[in-house]
């Protein structure tokens, strides 16, 4: 399975000619998103930032709330995982969602602004590939998103939803997520994650990806 970052907490996933598109960016966010090829679009949030749904072509299912899916032998399940508080934005309930690329699982954790309580993640179990905001303000920040890895113990991490040279809203940069995880900066940044089952690292790493332009 490949993975593309596009930047905020849009991500492109293919495997085995399926692919998924998450959280496509609003046209205020910064990042130069192109237009998108997908079968499946899911939506944490309704907020503009996270539903430009017009960005994807392909007459992509595009799925907003909680629930268990089968798309074209892909499985999706959302988990709501309601906002603490909203920090003054106009942001609805968040969901997260956990993807079954034939027994490599892959969960994106939406707009996720507060660590979940056990009961909340025991639906995220197994993952193997974790997309994390970590830039704080509007989501879960350093720390946090380190805890919650912490009780998820994925495989792989990828930090998203964080401060770049494009980005307008005032998130902190990535540095401080590394920094929590213990890891020197800067770290190098791939183009894209190219992920298999039988190739997963024994402990977590931390992954970065460049934004695609």
């Amino acid at each position: 399975m490949d993975i593309t970052w596009y930047g905020h907490s849009c991500f492109r996933m293919k495997a085995k000619g399926v692919a998924v598109v998450t959280d496509p960016c609003g046209k205020d966010v910064g990042y130069p998103v192109p237009r998108l090829r997908a079968d499946i679009v899911t939506i944490s949030c309704d907020h503009p930032d996270y539903c430009n749904t017009g960005l994807v072509q392909g007459g992509a299912k595009v799925i907003r709330s909680p629930g268990e899916y089968e798309i074209k032998g892909t499985f999706v399940t959302g988990v709501r995982i309601a906002q603490a508080k909203t920090k003054g934005q106009q942001v609805s309930n968040n969901t997260a969602y956990l993807f079954d690329f034939d027994g490599l699982m892959v969960c994106h954790l939406g707009t996720l602004d507060h660590v979940p309580s056990e009961v909340q993640l025991q639906t995220l179990i197994s993952v193997d590939v974790l997309l994390v905001p970590v830039g704080g303000v509007t989501t879960i920040n350093a720390n946090q998103a380190a805890e919650v890895i912490g009780l998820l113990e994925p495989r792989l991490v990828v930090p998203m939803h964080y401060r770049t040279k494009v980005t307008r809203a005032k998130l902190e940069p990535v540095t401080q997520f590394l920094k929590e995880m213990g890891l020197p900066e800067p770290a190098s940044a791939r183009d894209i994650l190219s992920v298999d089952k039988g190739d997963l690292p024994e402990h977590t790493q931390v992954v970065l990806l460049n934004y695609k332009e």
